[in-house]
């Protein structure tokens, strides 16, 4: 459209059997910027409608050869789009009813001012931008409940896939195992989504990423004065998804006293407050995942092997990306495309020796490594090819072309431990916080780019900082 130019105010067909009225509103109209067409019944605005598409029709009531409510009928039984205005100097309440009943937005009644035509054009034409905008939001809004489509071309998802869909309407517990990065989450929203619980809360908790002195809280509930900090009652995570599905990530990161209480939960489905005495009837489907070998926990006392018998009712396993190389590609365009959309950015393509590059890497942090790559590729590359010169040149040469990652210059970390009393956790803990101080001067204090570092969620990240007193 060039400078100057005026959008259209919408398309209108004017269907009346008088010309004069036609020749009128013609006039009005387009002084305000209507493109305007006119047919003389009903019968020719069918054949017009066939062809073409209208925003609007001011459509008379009472026409030879084929009167305003008949083509009304047929436009609602034929599904053809475009808001109907009917006029008529004959009308009465009861065609009035009709009319609105067979899908007509207004009935006007001639004869009419300009304005007054006018007036229903502008508010009909909102009606359908509040419409569209509703339309819009409302899938904005399922976009976000539903998992992200799960790509793959590979046989093992495809089963992982079926897998779920077999379950999803069953309460049956779900264990989700494999490395990180794998999309465990996705599963999960798979199960819930796909389900009959689809309507219901969806609660994902990462067991890892909470303290342990906060986690009961947090997935009980507490009432208020059940500890310093407990200012007022407070709903459990557990109680949030009520109805729905609690998901449960990294579940062989849970303390054991925990691991007590939710199996009481699991056996009773109910569940006590914090400093409350009463119990609490909740109906939840439970759904775990890991990337633990919880049977080792199991063998090592790390892990009860009542509640592991409960949670792996039915084990859905996710292979990692170097197994299923047949999904690199698909995943890499797939994030390519949704990133450069995301960032604005003019459509970008992998070479094929970009994509031999990929398809040759390890993806230790599998589909999440992807993911990060391509982002980086979307933000940083140029020009509408990505080639492997370009490509390793974003990636930092790390790994590219290989099946083995190059880990690079590495630091000695050193862990004070007591040889008379050597405790395992606060040499963890140690461990952790050097760590997370190492990524963090490495990243120049990014947490979000220090999460990505380590291999875990920024919220992890946050909620050990804060538990280490790392500031910054």
């Amino acid at each position: 459209m060039t400078a100057g130019t005026k959008k259209p105010a919408g398309r209108v067909l004017v269907v009346d059997d008088e010309a004069s009225l036609r020749d009128v509103l013609g006039k009005i109209l387009s002084a305000e910027g209507y493109e305007v067409r006119n047919a003389g019944n009903g019968r020719e605005a069918l054949e017009l409608l066939a062809a073409e598409r209208f925003d609007f029709l001011l459509c008379d009531l009472r026409m030879p050869v084929m009167g305003g409510l008949d083509m009304l009928r047929e436009i609602t039984a034929r599904g053809i789009p475009g808001t109907v205005i009917m006029m008529s100097a004959f009308g009465t309440v009861e065609t009035a009813v009709e009319a609105m009943k067979l899908g007509a937005y207004d009935y006007v009644s001639k004869p009419f001012m300009s304005d007054e035509i006018l007036m229903t054009l502008r508010k009909a034409a909102e009606r359908e931008r509040l419409r569209e905008e509703n339309a819009s939001l409302r899938e904005e809004i399922e976009r976000a409940g539903r998992p992200e489509e799960i790509l793959y071309a590979a046989r093992p998802m495809e089963e992982v896939v079926a897998t779920a869909g077999r379950v999803k309407d069953y309460d049956v517990t779900v264990l989700v195992t494999g490395e990180s990065g794998t999309g465990k989450e996705l599963v999960a929203r798979l199960l819930h989504f796909g389900g009959r619980r689809r309507g219901k809360p969806f609660v994902a908790v990462n067991c890892g990423a909470i303290p342990e002195n906060l986690l009961e809280s947090e997935l009980f509930g507490h009432r208020r004065g059940a500890f310093t900090e407990a200012r007022a009652d407070r709903v459990g995570l557990i109680e949030e998804a009520g109805a729905g599905t609690l998901f449960l990530d990294e579940i062989g990161e849970l303390p054991l006293p925990l691991q007590t209480k939710l199996l009481r939960f699991l056996q009773d489905g109910e569940i006590r407050r914090l400093g409350e005495g009463e119990t609490r009837k909740v109906d939840v489907r439970l759904v775990t995942a890991t990337s633990r070998d919880l049977e080792g926990d199991v063998a090592s006392g790390r892990f009860r092997d009542d509640l592991f018998y409960r949670l792996n009712v039915v084990r859905i396993h996710i292979p990692p990306l170097r197994e299923r190389r047949e999904d690199i590609p698909l995943l890499a365009r797939h994030f390519l495309v949704r990133c450069c959309a995301k960032y604005g950015k003019p459509d970008m393509r992998l070479s094929e020796d970009a994509m031999s590059a990929l398809c040759a890497h390890a993806w230790r942090g599998n589909v999440r490594e992807v993911k990060n790559l391509m982002e980086r590729c979307a933000l940083l590359a140029s020009g509408g090819e990505i080639t492997r010169e370009s490509l390793l040149a974003v990636w930092g040469g790390k790994g590219a072309g290989s099946r083995e990652t190059d880990p690079g210059p590495v630091h000695a970390v050193r862990i004070p431990v007591s040889p008379e009393r050597p405790d395992l956790k606060a040499a963890v803990r140690e461990l952790e916080r050097q760590l997370i101080r190492m990524a963090l001067e490495r990243t120049g204090g990014s947490r979000p780019k220090a999460a990505e570092l380590l291999g875990i969620s920024h919220p992890a990240l946050l909620y050990k900082a804060k538990e280490y007193g790392i500031e910054g």
